[in-house]
């Protein structure tokens, strides 16, 4: 299936939606955005997450930090009243609520994220152990704008961002690749995004608000801070009540959302603490997923040669 072929069908099946094709050197009228997808973003590469495993670690940490904190309280309750036997159940059903579900989120390794290569000027993605790429130089990427009726909800818009790729040695077998969930995301949005990955690839690693070159990586920092982890909006929600105390003079500050917030904050700490080291554990599990012609081009010492230039030394038509 020839590259136009391929965009041609994946514009068809959105209909009449509002599509536009997107590519490495055309701007889309929109500033640079990250849209809390970014992985890692560094001097040699970017990645995003993929799949729906992106909250891994929530049961570990809802089960862990929840539901075993309460049991020790409970535990310790009993224990003040002399009643060690039910201090001895407590025990034995905590302690498996923590450790089953950690055991099992954390070893169980995390989708591939989607790799695009400022060194090589390329992109991979793993699809189920399949290796698929694209050059950056002639990229095809399309971003379609739909809507979804509800009952209930009634009409709420969406977007989506896809680039298409090639299997690595069978280059006439060819997918659509999504850049994140479209759900919640307009069509300048998902531009913005593009315009994003186009800055990085073209003009960083760093770069300014209107994408332009920068030796400082201020801008993407706070791009990438706006994605707060789950345990540091408490600290953020702290802020926010200083900042409030500050702006009154520390009368009549706290609202009842206020205490609401940074209580629940509090409750849910330890829990959000717990996802996270079980993301990162999983992650880390995962790297070692990629076969070695991608993770010695990520490497400041690595190949720069693109895939597409070894697959067209073997003769493979592209």
């Amino acid at each position: 299936m020839v590259l136009k072929e391929a965009m041609q069908k994946i514009i068809a099946k959105y209909g009449n939606a509002p599509a536009e094709t997107l590519n490495e050197h055309t701007p889309t009228g929109q500033k640079p955005l990250e849209l809390f997808i970014t992985d890692e973003h560094t001097e040699n590469y970017l990645s995003l997450k993929t799949g729906p495993d992106q909250n891994r670690g929530l049961l570990s940490g809802l089960l862990g930090g929840v539901s075993a904190l309460i049991a020790l309280i409970i535990g310790v309750w009993m224990a003040l009243l002399g009643k060690w036997d039910g201090v001895a159940w407590m025990l034995i059903l905590g302690i498996p609520l923590f450790i089953v579900p950690f055991v099992i989120e954390a070893r169980r390794a995390l989708p591939l994220p989607v790799i695009f290569n400022r060194r090589t000027k390329e992109v991979y993605f793993d699809n189920d152990g399949e290796l698929y790429h694209t050059p950056w130089r002639g990229i095809e990427a399309v971003a379609c704008e739909f809507e979804i009726v509800g009952i209930y909800s009634g009409n709420i818009r969406h977007a989506s961002l896809e680039v298409l790729m090639k299997r690595l040695g069978e280059p006439e077998n060819s997918i659509m690749v999504s850049l994140g969930t479209p759900a919640g995301k307009s069509l300048n949005m998902q531009k913005g995004f593009w315009e994003y990955i186009r800055s990085y690839m073209n003009n960083g690693p760093w770069f300014d608000h209107n994408g332009e070159h920068s030796e400082s990586d201020e801008f993407v920092k706070n791009q990438l801070a706006l994605n707060l982890k789950q345990s540091e909006n408490l600290s953020a929600w702290r802020k926010i009540i200083q900042n409030k105390k500050e702006a009154s003079g520390g009368k009549n500050f706290l609202t009842g959302t206020d205490a609401l917030m940074l209580i629940s904050n509090i409750i849910f700490y330890p829990s959000n603490k717990i996802q996270e080291f079980v993301y990162e554990r999983a992650k880390r599990r995962s790297r070692n997923r990629w076969p070695e012609i991608v993770t010695e081009r990520l490497r400041s010492d690595g190949p720069t040669t693109r895939l597409i230039d070894l697959e067209r030394k073997r003769g493979l038509s592209v």
